[in-house]
């Protein structure tokens, strides 16, 4: 065998532009596929790393109707019980809960304005003092919420960026006043996602993909939530988890024990508490993107098609060319199996030459892509191991007729050929 493998790398030495230029189909196909599969996984990475939350890992537990969610906009359902601390508990004990938040909602609030200025459909949350920490949410500018602000039931809000800009535009909003269904409550920071949770925005898509309050969310302590809206009102819950493996199953038991305030009547029956899967979020979003590039797949499988076919018609011609070599091994005692090894490792090996440039050539386009686009990219070691194994096999596929041509000659019609 190792006798094999150096008449081939001398075969192709001898003949340095023949071979060349016969892998470098080869070359352009796994060139093409690695980087087409880099961005894909690059993509889906990002996907994953930007709808889970890049390690916040956040699971958000909603009140739903039938298939929908419910919304208290349209009014507070019946029969639902208010969060107890028991409940909070419980939901801690889950096996890899990090934090446990609770808060009420509006989703589209038209009484926020500031003066002339208003937040048209803005969002507003009544929310307990674990909410920032759960969501990896940051106060980057003023204060935050304080044990005092919940005792004393102080009116004081905090705005994301959008409503800051929206209702202070050119203005520093921390110390103003803005009026929430016509009560005064004053700024007292400014927050955002921690830049470790910060979503990453390529394009337009990824902005309406991604950016969850477009309209501006106002928070306020939920001690003060019926100062505004009405008392006991069903809450929502948010919760972390250490991992994002844990997600899916800490949510379901969070939701499970969310649904034992929901009181089990005819009319409230379709009303219950849904964890949101974000993970099958993700994996939606990741068939659509892939389905999408499969398409580029084939067509760069269609140049290793190409770049096979040649191998074919190099090797056919190299038969041709040694026939008299061939005759003469024969007729020395060399078995059918041993020239028909000699020919597919010879195949073998000039493919795989081709796979691992095509594979340095891939991840070199790939970056090219990617600083012109700024597409991600993630190039893996099993894509790399399987490039290399596939531009064997063609080799071996393709070398297959070749080499059986070989093996099969006669020797003496073999030595009579000049």
């Amino acid at each position: 065998m190792i006798e094999n493998f150096r008449f081939a790398f001398q075969g192709i030495w001898a003949h340095k532009m023949r071979s060349f230029l016969t892998m470098l189909g080869v070359i352009i196909g796994i060139a093409s596929i690695i980087a087409i599969v880099s961005t894909i996984q690059g993509t889906n990475r990002q996907i994953m790393d930007n709808l889970v939350g890049a390690g916040n890992n956040c699971v958000t537990i909603s009140l739903s109707q039938g298939d929908g969610d419910y919304y208290m906009d349209m009014g507070a359902p019946q029969g639902v019980y208010p969060v107890t601390e028991d409940i909070r508990s419980q939901i801690m004990d889950i096996p890899n809960v990090e934090a446990v938040s609770f808060y009420n909602s509006r989703q589209w609030v038209d009484g926020l304005r500031r003066g002339r200025y208003s937040l048209p459909s803005g969002k507003a949350l009544g929310v307990d003092s674990h909410y920032m920490d759960a969501n990896g949410y940051v106060v980057f500018r003023g204060r935050g919420f304080v044990d005092a602000d919940y005792q004393k039931f102080r009116k004081v809000v905090l705005l994301d960026e959008m409503a800051a800009t929206t209702l202070f535009p050119g203005e520093d909003a921390v110390g103003g006043t803005i009026e929430i269904q016509n009560e005064p409550f004053t700024v007292v920071g400014l927050y955002r996602k921690s830049e470790a949770f910060q979503p990453v925005i390529e394009t337009i898509q990824d902005y309406y993909t991604y950016n969850q309050s477009e309209n501006g969310t106002v928070l306020m302590p939920d001690a003060c939530w019926p100062i505004v809206f009405q008392f006991d009102e069903p809450q929502n819950c948010v919760i972390r988890t250490t991992s994002t493996e844990d997600m899916s199953r800490a949510g379901t038991e969070a939701a499970t024990i969310m649904n034992t305030l929901v009181r089990s009547t005819s009319e409230e029956s379709s009303v219950s508490y849904r964890a949101e899967d974000v993970l099958e979020t993700a994996r939606r979003q990741q068939e659509l993107n892939a389905s999408t590039n499969s398409l580029l797949l084939w067509v760069a499988s269609i140049a290793l098609l190409v770049g096979g076919i040649g191998v074919m018609n190099i090797m056919l011609v190299s038969v041709t060319e040694r026939t008299s070599e061939i005759g003469l091994k024969k007729a020395l005692g060399a078995r059918k199996r041993s020239i028909l090894l000699q020919f597919l490792t010879e195949s073998a090996v000039l493919t795989s030459i081709g796979g691992i440039l095509g594979i340095l050539a891939g991840i070199i386009l790939s970056r090219i892509i990617s600083g012109m686009t700024g597409a991600p990219v993630y190039i893996s070691i099993p894509t790399i191991i399987l490039g290399v194994a596939f531009s064997m096999m063609i080799g071996i596929v393709f070398g297959l007729l070749p080499s059986m041509q070989a093996a099969d000659l006669n020797p003496i019609d073999a030595l009579r050929r000049e």
